[in-house]
């Protein structure tokens, strides 16, 4: 889903076909350095406190590291997303406190795409959140967490977003009656 969103987002700036199909294929690779964190902290279904927290926010470094060092194409792409997707706009992200258009495009693209699905999606810590809450949160923290200009391009992109969540969206296990 994440790479969808992703990819309507960078079609709606004009992205070219390459650049388009790398975001696609880089997206998902955004959290591959939480195979360096520990299961019970990944897992924990409760808030992390501070000493879990500091182990959770290596793992973007540990992504990069997991990726390398590319000169160009998918895989520097992906380096950069793995590497700075929690980084915020405001600079009160980590692990370097990069601010505005210091964090690389295709990071702050991801960010929005892969809060907006953790947010719609069911976690161990959480139920999945409406729609329209999600997209709400998302507001609000533009200018904040997110780039304003891009949540602004998100906003316009709701009925395809709505579709790419119908039709990837993960099926909900309801008990019978």
């Amino acid at each position: 889903r994440m790479s969808h969103y992703s990819r309507l987002i960078g079609e709606a700036l004009g992205m070219s076909k390459v650049q388009l199909e790398d975001l696609f294929s880089a997206a998902p690779m955004h959290d591959v350095g939480k195979i360096g964190i520990p299961d019970a902290i990944l897992r924990k279904p409760g808030r992390l406190d501070e000493d879990e927290l500091l182990v959770m926010r290596q793992h973007p470094e540990i992504g990069a590291r997991i990726i390398g060092q590319h000169k160009d194409g998918m895989l520097a792409m992906a380096h950069r997303i793995a590497l700075y997707h929690h980084e915020k706009w405001d600079g009160s992200g980590y692990p370097f406190g990069l601010a505005g258009e210091a964090i690389p495009l295709e990071a702050r693209i991801v960010a929005i795409a892969d809060v907006f699905d953790a947010l719609t999606m069911v976690r161990p810590y959480k139920r999945a959140w409406s729609f329209d809450d999600a997209i709400a949160f998302l507001c609000e923290q533009a200018g904040k967490h997110f780039d304003p200009a891009l949540i602004k391009v998100f906003e316009g992109l709701l009925p395809q977003v709505q579709a790419v969540a119908a039709e990837f969206g993960e099926p909900v296990n309801h008990p019978s009656a």
